[in-house]
């Protein structure tokens, strides 16, 4: 199978497009034949060896965790798959080697749903990671529908996300975001604040008993701010600080789950989930959609198709 792959870290590593042996499948997993790849900031972050104190990682690296596409052929002993189904995942195992950034990947059973019907492959690829990172960020602290949260890097991938899925648990929404995006988050059914210095007392004419929960998808400080705005200390979580568990707060490593995928699926299919893919770029140009990512330039998700 044609894949792409690189062979040891590096800032800017060498993605090859080769040729590899079919992976494996193993009992509770299914043979995906990858229609789309969702590529994300932790595929570079990966490569680039910042991860290496939590993740084990065996080179060469086919990179890659989000995936779409029909499953091909199913392991001993596993059922909860035909072959012919389409389905979409956030296949991450328990080592970094075998992606999805390739023809075909192995993925276990865990980390796959059936596809929304009513998305692309494309855009059934850019889902899963950051869409389970929102969702799970909101189960994490508990919110119920009539609660307020505080979303902060709205107008991102995660935070456009959590915008959408916080609106459809009926929940109060406001995100921070530059000025440019403010009429982008008001069309996803948030309140737009302006980050920076002063964001408290801009929260804060919004909501003067302050907010039921606070999340924090990009990472620049700013969780002392949001454990100040909440009602109850406590239910802030954050996906990019490593210190918020110090300061009381929640950090969040998202997992594979097929019935948060299935509710997400549900989302999409019933219109509440819309997700904006804002390029599309073939396997073999996987390089160029790492130079996108890591522009931090791109509102809507990077896919490599198949």
């Amino acid at each position: 199978m044609k894949a792409i792959a690189y062979s040891a870290y590096a800032t800017t590593p060498e993605l090859r497009l080769v040729d590899l042996p079919q992976p494996k499948v193993a009992p509770g997993e299914v043979l995906v034949r990858v229609r789309a790849a969702g590529v994300n900031p932790v595929d570079w972050k990966i490569a680039a060896g910042h991860l290496d104190q939590v993740l084990e990682v065996r080179h060469p690296v086919i990179p890659g965790w989000d995936v779409a596409g029909v499953v091909e052929a199913v392991g001993p002993d596993t059922f909860d798959y035909e072959v012919g189904e389409e389905v979409y995942g956030y296949v991450r195992k328990e080592w970094v080697e075998l992606g999805t950034y390739a023809e075909l990947v192995s993925a276990p059973v865990r980390t796959l749903a059936r596809k929304p019907r009513s998305l692309t492959f494309e855009q059934a690829a850019g889902l899963p990671l950051a869409a389970l990172t929102a969702y799970q960020s909101l189960t994490r602290v508990g919110l119920k529908a009539g609660e307020s949260v505080l979303i902060h890097s709205a107008a991102g991938g995660t935070g456009s996300f959590g915008v959408q899925i916080a609106v459809a648990l009926g929940l109060r929404v406001i995100g921070t975001a530059g000025a440019h995006n403010h009429d982008y988050l008001r069309s996803l059914g948030a309140e737009p604040v302006l980050y920076g210095e002063g964001l408290a007392d801009r929260v804060r004419a919004l909501a003067p008993e302050g907010v039921d929960a606070g999340l924090d998808f990009y990472g620049d400080g700013v969780v002392a701010t949001l454990q100040s705005l909440v009602k109850e200390r406590g239910r802030v979580v954050s996906i990019a600080d490593y210190e918020a568990a110090a300061q009381g707060a929640h950090q969040l490593w998202v997992r594979p789950d097929t019935a948060d995928l299935t509710f997400l699926s549900e989302l999409a299919d019933a219109g509440k989930l819309t997700v904006n893919v804002e390029h599309a770029l073939p396997l073999a140009e996987a390089a160029r959609a790492w130079e996108l990512s890591t522009s931090g330039r791109t509102r809507g998700k990077i896919v490599l198709t198949v």
